[in-house]
């Protein structure tokens, strides 16, 4: 084959089917920088090419490249959750996808947190950022933002040609079921990134070494934390200070196999749904973890991020997360820990399987309706949310994303495969996160709270339930606050 030169790189750059990251890689093959090649292949290929005889109003160029009506030149705001899975996701959108589509486009960009702090002003000014990830505590109100009309429906987006897969919409590219939860009255007004298994973690090799096998019932849980507490290793970590951890990858996925209809009836905001027998066994379940002295001690102060920094030391053995785990560790884990992940161990009369698990998708990115760049916003998320874009995320972060294929034929480490496994494993028995956190976000912090209190007993069982009914009771009875629905 003959060698490459710049006339052969911007002849292929002119025709209608062309692997960006192939010519990227070829131009700098060449010596030339990224900047240069992108004006190399821009001016080989100017947006108003894929016209295609559609001019929206405001004269901006629709087509296969800009299907969105995107104004080329136009700065783009982009403010992303940067947390357990990093931001370099979103940087490698910025800097090595947007400027292929638009060179003359500037991006101010945040990675960040704490994300309803410092944006809840922007949005009171009407000056919010295009595209958002909002994630991680302390995130603003999505149910909030959605009953105030403050989000851009996603309509044209679903339907627009994919960025890299040939032939197919975009809404096609994703995982099924992945983007039910943002829809809202019809409309899709959140896109869910990150397909998350969320359930117990644990080094193989320290299981291995011990001879522990991981327990199917919470009776043998029990049982194999007295065997480690007598080593002097905790049997379980996890943060205090953020008791949304335990609440959401623990007791809700506790409360789902043992009773679908139980966990339903809590999100649906229905008569006495946090006195269920559900609700109780999963209560009393946890509560034993700390009556028993299962707890690293200390855990009542420590982070998320201090808890997982602790169990990568062998100071406990099972802590619960989700699938970010690893990345935002990265550093931390030691080369030979085998991080793996599993379900939550069966509650006696659970209805669905032992492998059943919350394999969800999450990291909602939103984009809103009063932005300056509602499109460029939209065509930010078309980027990300590609093959290349979702490939890029796997193999940075060892975490899948909902793009269809796009963690194909990767190797990367138990976490990753024990994930995959997980979700094989689970079959059809794979179930979302609880409603009731994103939508009524007073009750989260009660029922988080209350049930911190319990395993630090602080409060009994028959309190934490009495104290989140009585919580769920005056979101039910507010007429202020818009109430949803789910039926599975």
């Amino acid at each position: 084959m003959q060698a490459d030169s710049i006339e052969q790189l911007v002849a292929d750059a002119g025709t209608n089917n062309f692997d960006r990251r192939d010519l990227l890689k070829r131009a700098a093959a060449l010596g030339l920088s990224f900047p240069a090649a992108v004006a190399l292949f821009t001016g080989a290929r100017p947006l108003s090419a894929f016209a295609q005889d559609a001019t929206p109003e405001g004269g901006t160029p629709v087509g296969a490249t800009n299907p969105l009506g995107v104004d080329p030149a136009a700065p783009l705001d982009v403010v992303i959750f940067k947390g357990g899975f990093g931001d370099n996701y979103a940087i490698n959108v910025n800097e090595n996808l947007w400027p292929i589509q638009f060179p003359d486009s500037k991006i101010t960009y945040q990675g960040i947190q704490r994300l309803g702090e410092q944006l809840q002003p922007r949005f009171v000014a009407g000056n919010p950022p295009d595209v958002i990830d909002n994630s991680g505590a302390g995130n603003l109100d999505n149910a909030a933002l959605v009953a105030d009309g403050q989000l851009a429906d996603l309509a044209d987006l679903m339907a627009a040609q994919s960025w890299d897969t040939a032939d197919t919409a975009f809404a096609d590219t994703l995982v099924p079921g992945t983007q039910d939860s943002g829809v809202f009255d019809g409309k899709q007004l959140l896109l869910n990134w990150a397909l998350t298994v969320e359930g117990l973690w644990f080094s193989q090799s320290l299981m291995t070494k011990n001879g522990w096998e991981y327990p199917k019932t919470w009776a043998e849980f029990l049982t194999l934390c007295e065997t480690i507490k007598a080593t002097g290793i905790a049997p379980f970590a996890t943060t205090g200070v953020y008791p949304q951890y335990i609440l959401g990858f623990v007791f809700n996925q506790m409360v789902y196999k043992n009773s679908p209809a139980a966990a339903i009836a809590i999100d649906n905001l229905e008569d006495n749904a946090w006195k269920s027998p559900s609700v109780k066994l999963a209560a009393e379940a946890l509560n034993e973890l700390g009556a028993k002295g299962y707890m690293l001690p200390g855990w009542e102060g420590l982070t998320h991020t201090e808890s997982q920094a602790e169990w990568l030391q062998g100071k406990a053995v099972f802590l619960p997360c989700g699938t970010w785990l690893e990345n935002e560790m990265k550093g931390l884990v030691p080369d030979d820990f085998e991080m793996t992940v599993m379900p939550i161990p069966s509650l006696e009369g659970d209805e669905l399987p032992f492998e059943a698990i919350i394999a969800t998708a999450g990291e909602p990115f939103i984009v809103p309706s009063a932005a300056a760049n509602v499109q460029g916003g939209k065509e930010w998320l078309r980027l990300l949310f590609s093959v290349e874009g979702g490939r890029f995320f796997a193999e940075d972060t060892k975490s899948l994303s909902v793009v269809k294929g796009s963690g194909d034929g990767l190797d990367l480490g138990t976490a990753f495969a024990s994930t995959q496994a997980a979700i094989t494993a689970a079959g059809e028995n794979t179930f979302p996160e609880a409603s009731f956190g994103s939508w009524y976000a007073d009750l989260q912090e009660e029922a988080k709270n209350q049930l911190g209190a319990m395993v630090q007993q602080q409060i009994s069982v028959d309190d934490f339930m009495s104290s989140v009914q009585e919580a769920a009771d005056a979101v039910r009875d507010d007429d202020s606050v818009v109430k949803y629905t789910r039926t599975k």
